[in-house]
């Protein structure tokens, strides 16, 4: 049997619809939503990403700014300029573009923006949620492990009382997307590069997320067919010029349930995430 492949398009296609809607009452009110993007300096596979918000960001309606910095822009004056974006009205929601330079990287870049304008969800008080326990998708969650969510509830996957192993114990995903699927009744285990015996784990799991950003890590050797695994592929590689994701999707289709393809997968799944969380920001600094 060959495993299913995890398309995102159809639930982008869905979440876009019901996005478009919300965005034409916000905009018949007389507000447009905005989202401002806050680059420093000249990374390539972040103008990319930027490239992929910028598109969605229009297509639904919303307004989009890129604020580009210099890299050699100083403490004081990048504290400035996003002082200046958290009190402008016209803005409703601000993402700093990582990585940030190493002359900013002593900064708590997390809290830096209003927690109402933090659609990336990183702000403590918007973490907070998970550690609370809630499963509301409809919060500023981080744009990731919402979106990974999202698409398997999409696909039917059940998640309560599932063993889920997430590889990568990042702060953007592995951390928050264990947390969020705990509060789904989950039980996760958390793995890493100190991780010993990956495979005794990914073997025995029902679903194997990996975010460790090794292209075709994964080989069917860490999969037991018996076990009929889903596996969500975070990651985003280079490998002979081409986009491509930690598994190697080729070597294991006979050995897994069902997958996410790179590209095509968990990437606008982000997106579409972070354009869903602009939306529910901006209606709640004009609730009413």
């Amino acid at each position: 049997m060959t495993a299913k492949i995890l398309s995102a398009a159809p639930v982008v296609a869905q979440i876009k619809r019901d996005l478009l809607v919300r965005c034409e009452n916000l905009i018949q009110r007389g507000i447009t939503p905005a989202m401002c993007v806050v680059l420093v300096g000249n990374d390539p596979a972040s103008l990319s990403y930027i490239r992929n918000k910028k598109k969605l960001c229009e297509e639904i309606g919303a307004k989009f700014t890129l604020l580009h910095l210099p890299d050699s822009i100083d403490e004081k004056s990048f504290l400035n300029e996003i002082d200046r974006l958290n009190q402008d009205p016209a803005i409703h929601g601000i993402i700093i573009q990582l990585p940030v330079p190493e002359n900013l990287k002593n900064l708590n870049i997390p809290n830096l923006v209003n927690p109402a304008k933090d659609i990336d969800g990183f702000h403590g008080l918007n973490t907070q949620n998970l550690y609370s326990g809630s499963v509301d998708l409809s919060l500023l969650l981080p744009c990731t492990p919402k979106g990974i969510i999202n698409l398997l509830k999409f696909y039917g996957v059940s998640i309560p009382g599932k063993h889920i192993v997430v590889v990568g114990r990042s702060l953007i995903v592995g951390k928050p997307l264990s947390m969020l699927l705990s509060n789904f009744d989950a039980t996760v285990t958390l793995t890493h590069s100190k991780t010993k015996d990956l495979k005794s784990l990914t073997r025995t799991a029902d679903i194997v997320i990996s975010a460790i950003g090794k292209a075709h890590f994964f080989d069917h050797s860490f999969f037991d067919a018996s076990k009929n695994t889903v596996v969500i592929d975070v990651g985003m590689n280079t490998l002979d010029g081409k986009l491509t994701g930690d598994i190697n999707q080729a070597d294991v289709l006979n050995t897994i349930n069902a997958i996410t393809p790179v590209p095509g997968g968990v990437g606008p799944m982000t997106v579409i995430s972070l354009i869903e969380n602009l939306i529910t920001a901006t209606e709640k600094q004009f609730k009413g």
